[in-house]
């Protein structure tokens, strides 16, 4: 399958990106995915500049290792995968699993799921997050039902092939919240229509 692919370094602590944890119906994903700043031409700096100078006492920030960003789409952006060094993020048109405003699988949506599943199995994860989002058509609750709905009915898939007994699923629905693209059009509303599944690389 033909695909494009984009890699991005982002400077942000690994630990916010590492798998599903227990959470509360309060919390709040960081956002998807593709919802990084978009990168701008760097500004001009003076290499003498005296701002650049630490002032007397001042010390330098401890390190941090840039996290790099791997995104991979198909053409059609029916799947979409992004790794960091620390997950693994899957995204799925709701198009290529369900039928329209249903949480009922088409006929090729289980393939893909296991597919998915058993790249966990290899991944060994043991946290994983499935979220669904909608559009932003019809009310805002209908939305927050079916994408849950849709959330559960992939966590339910994913578990007939997830191997390890201990796997702990975080499932919401999140309605039009964090839209990745332009709820204007009919091609930006048709992304904005997935589920997201995301589980921690494994250290080896």
């Amino acid at each position: 399958m033909s695909a494009s692919t984009a890699a991005v370094a982002l400077v942000m602590g690994g630990a916010h990106l590492i798998g599903a944890t227990a959470a509360s119906a309060d919390d709040n994903p960081t956002g998807p995915p593709a919802m990084e700043p978009s990168a701008s031409a760097p500004t001009p700096v003076k290499a003498d500049s005296p701002r650049l100078k630490l002032p007397q006492g001042g010390v330098l920030a401890p390190p941090k290792v840039l996290d790099l960003v791997e995104v991979v789409e198909d053409l059609g952006g029916e799947q979409r995968r992004q790794e960091t060094n620390q997950t693994v993020m899957m995204a799925l048109q709701s198009e290529v699993l369900f039928p329209e405003d249903s949480a009922v699988f088409n006929a090729q949506a289980a393939a893909r799921i296991q597919a998915i599943a058993n790249e966990i199995n290899t991944q060994k994860a043991t946290r994983i997050r499935v979220f669904g989002f909608t559009d932003d058509q019809g009310s805002y609750e209908h939305g927050k039902e079916l994408s849950k709905k849709r959330a559960d009915a992939v966590q339910a898939e994913l578990a007939k092939t997830v191997t390890d007994p201990n796997v702990v699923f975080d499932v919401r629905g999140y309605s039009e919240d964090y839209p990745i693209a332009d709820n204007g059009t009919e091609e930006g509303r048709k992304k904005n229509r997935r589920v997201e599944i995301t589980f921690p690389r494994s250290a080896g």
